[in-house]
């Protein structure tokens, strides 16, 4: 449980992004009741605690969709296409970034950055990083999630 993980940290304000990977864990998502816990046991202002988890795109504060769809939007990402993606993207799905589908089958998340530069634009699908993605690879992964067990 999170008090156990929050124990084996032994309460270290440092320890944040570590506890916070392990409440989502536990919870699928980080809901504010998490987020207040895990201030008042860090002792950390509810703000810092906020703001780590909306800073970095592992972290939601939502329940996510049975997949993920993570779009690069750094430099070389954006120049190289990602507004393309975002674009198709909300054509197959009618979602915006930080939506889930109505029917819970796909998330769709943008990072500033993920670091995957060299082979932009990047797309994190399920946790895998796939790069060069293009507007068919897209549409060819995204529909199979859309349609399954249809």
């Amino acid at each position: 449980m999170l008090e156990v993980a929050i124990k084996r940290q032994q309460h270290r304000p440092d320890a944040l992004i570590e506890v916070l990977h392990r409440a989502q864990e536990l919870f699928g998502f980080l809901e504010p009741e998490v987020l207040r816990f895990v201030a008042r046991q860090l002792k950390l202002p509810p703000s810092r605690v906020q703001g780590v988890a909306t800073f970095y795109h592992l972290f939601s504060l939502r329940p996510r969709g049975a997949h993920t769809c993570v779009v690069c939007l750094g430099t070389a990402c954006y120049v190289k296409g990602a507004a393309r993606l975002l674009d198709t993207l909300y054509s197959l799905a009618h979602i915006r970034p930080g939506q889930t589908t109505a029917d819970g089958r796909l998330s769709l998340q943008t990072a500033r950055c993920i670091g995957a530069c060299g082979i932009a634009p990047a797309v994190v699908f399920d946790g895998e990083t796939i790069g060069q993605v293009d507007t068919e690879m897209l549409t060819t992964r995204v529909k199979g999630w859309l349609h399954e067990s249809e």
